[in-house]
């Protein structure tokens, strides 16, 4: 197993580090410290050729002017927060509203737009990345100086996990995840429409026309919403269903999950054989279809546009402080957060 690290560009003057990480079967994974973003991730097809399955850039210029969260980690807190404002033991926290009245991602600098400490790692099985970062209290309003760490770990099993630990002086809100859209047809060949999932998920959470969730929890039983015995993305962006076009014709749903650290989320694409298998700890994911993407700019030489990856982002529900009913992301002071995703990229049988 190799890691290595190179000067990608700067930020603010210092320095944007981009480190990679070889396994022993040739898989490659490519991170910058700056928002802890996955660049490129090289993985086999069916016929054994080396492609990238995420989508991002090879610059910093394009990530400052066209990003949309490729890669990164997003928090403080992942999704949208109603009105940008929450109540937290009595004291009121006006965030910024940086998508129309709404706050996403953390606000306009948040995690994903940091840069962060970093320190490799070499064992006998594995290699990695421990990032480090002190959040201090009233950072995009936030209360609480928050020391967060995100280790990036990769092994010869084709495993990558992405763990968070953190840790607040006052009570706070967290709620991490991951922002990589994944595309498993190979440097960006197709979209993915045909790509299928199988999602171990009995109900998702019903969205208003901001893409807040309602606090409704809907069966999937008999809609596009049924992943549990696998169904292709375009099966539900073509549909009519009424949360598909408020979504953009596409995706953008938090799912319950019925279990955890049980192969929960798989995620193929049959013309090149490569498959995801997702793992986590956490209660939720939000499935995202790229509805977004602006045709505006390209990707290593391939034209943006909708639909061309699909995220898949474990977290708590989004806006959670304004639901009782869903799991908590209050922080207490002193108290530690933890949570882990895990990533396994292998081929269908």
């Amino acid at each position: 197993m190799d890691i290595k690290t190179e000067i990608f560009g700067e930020k603010d003057g210092q320095p944007v580090h981009l480190i990679k990480m070889k396994n022993e079967n040739g898989l490659q994974i490519s991170c910058i410290n700056y928002g802890c973003i996955i660049t490129e991730i090289l993985t086999p097809d069916k016929k054994g050729q080396m492609e990238n399955v995420v989508l991002g850039f090879d610059s910093m210029d394009e990530y400052d002017r066209y990003s949309p969260y490729f890669g990164a980690v997003v928090g403080r807190v992942a999704g949208r927060i109603k009105n940008g404002s929450f109540d937290l033991d009595g004291k009121k926290y006006h965030l910024a509203q940086n998508e129309n009245r709404n706050h996403i991602h953390g606000g306009n600098k948040g995690f994903s737009h940091a840069l962060w400490d970093y320190e490799l790692f070499q064992k006998e099985n594995e290699i990695g990345i421990e990032f480090s970062y002190i959040s201090s209290d009233g950072e995009e309003v936030y209360p609480g100086n928050l020391a967060m760490k995100v280790t990036y770990t990769f092994n010869n099993r084709d495993e990558f996990t992405i763990s968070y630990f953190g840790i607040s002086d006052k009570k706070t809100i967290v709620n991490m995840t991951n922002h990589s859209y994944f595309n498993l047809s190979g440097d960006l060949k197709r979209d993915i429409l045909e790509h299928e999932i199988t999602l171990k998920s009995h109900q998702f959470l019903e969205l208003n026309d901001q893409l807040l969730p309602t606090g409704n929890l809907i069966n999937v039983d008999g809609t596009v919403f049924d992943f549990r015995s696998g169904r292709k993305l375009k099966e539900g962006v073509q549909s009519r269903h009424p949360q598909i076009a408020l979504a953009g014709n596409g995706y953008d749903h938090p799912f319950i999950l019925n279990t955890n650290h049980q192969k929960e989320i798989i995620l193929a694409d049959e013309e090149s054989g490569r498959r995801l298998i997702v793992e986590t700890d956490e209660p939720c994911v939000v499935l995202y279809t790229g509805n977004n993407i602006m045709n505006e700019f390209s990707i290593r030489g391939v034209q943006a546009k909708k639909h061309l990856g699909v995220c898949l982002e474990t977290q708590h529900p989004p806006d959670a402080i304004h639901h009782q009913h869903f799991p908590s992301v209050a922080l207490e002071k002193g108290k530690e957060y933890h949570s882990k995703t895990k990533y396994t990229f292998t081929l269908q049988i």
